[in-house]
Parts: C-alpha cells; sequence; structure tokens
C-alpha cells in the first residue's frame, strides 16, 4: 500500500477538491484545471494548464500524468508528454501539458478534469557499460517488428 501523500493546494486552487480515485478500481486519481477564467486550446495548440497541487511524493515513488480517455475520444485531446512524470523530489507545482488534436477548439473550465495522476513504485537502475550484449528470439527488431493482431511474424 503506498503511504499517504501530503498534497497543498495553492491559493488558485481552493476551493476544488483534492483528486481522488473515482471508482473502486481507478487507478488514476483525477486531477482539474486550477483555472480562473476558461482556457480555450486551438486546434493543433498545446497549453500548460495548472492545477494548483504541489505534491510531496515519498522516495521510490513516481507520480504519472496520464490522459483521460473521455477527452481523447470525444474531443481528440491528450496529454502531450505522456506519461509526464514527477519525480519524488520536485516540490513545484503540478501542470498538465494539453494539445488538441480534435477539430474543434476545446475550452478547458476553472474543476474540469484534464488529466490522471498515477502513484507508482519507481525502481533505480544502475547502468553498466558491456562491449556485447546477449542475444534474444526479438533481436533488433523495433517499431512494428511483432506485427498487429493476428498477422504471423516474418
Amino acid at each position: 500500500m503506498t503511504p499517504p501523500i501530503p498534497v497543498r493546494q495553492l491559493a488558485h486552487a481552493r476551493g476544488l477538491p483534492l483528486p481522488a480515485h473515482q471508482s473502486g478500481g481507478a487507478a488514476g486519481l483525477d486531477l482539474q484545471a486550477a483555472v480562473a477564467e476558461p482556457v480555450v486550446i486551438e486546434r493543433g495548440a498545446r497549453q500548460l494548464v495548472p492545477t494548483g497541487l504541489v505534491l510531496e511524493l515519498p522516495a521510490g515513488f513516481e507520480a504519472q500524468v496520464r490522459p483521460r480517455s473521455g477527452l481523447a475520444l470525444n474531443h481528440g485531446v491528450t496529454v502531450l508528454n505522456a506519461p509526464g512524470t514527477i519525480d519524488s523530489d520536485y516540490r513545484g507545482e503540478i501542470s498538465v501539458l494539453l494539445i488538441n488534436h480534435g477539430q474543434s477548439p476545446f475550452e478547458v473550465t476553472r474543476g474540469a478534469r484534464i488529466a490522471q495522476l498515477v502513484i507508482a513504485r519507481v525502481e533505480r537502475a544502475a547502468l553498466e557499460a558491456a562491449v556485447d550484449i546477449a542475444p534474444s528470439t526479438r533481436g533488433a527488431g523495433g517499431f512494428g517488428s511483432t506485427g498487429m493482431g493476428g498477422e504471423p511474424r516474418a
């Protein structure tokens, strides 16, 4: 179980509820826009949207900012750097970098649920220089090398 995570609401987020899971099985906590006035994101444009939240993540954890599927499906709006990573030693405001891939301008209003926040454990790894790397059945096959759906692999 994740330990309790202290969160501070900045002045521009006062009156908004803290992020919460919207169902018993939800992995993410919904992040809300802490904007004073509506912000319009034009087609093809991006906008950094404040949440007014500062987290104190424990060491060994990160927070991932992920898109909301409904915004992507219904409006073509998603998180540009998905998933955005918030490191445990970051103490600044969480903001969400949204991009509008939709056909129409998109309006972000105060309290709109704009992204979800997933808290996850992090493993730290030390990379070690090597002359050779052990082979695998996949080898160097990259983008698309495993095929799509029922296609046989070549």
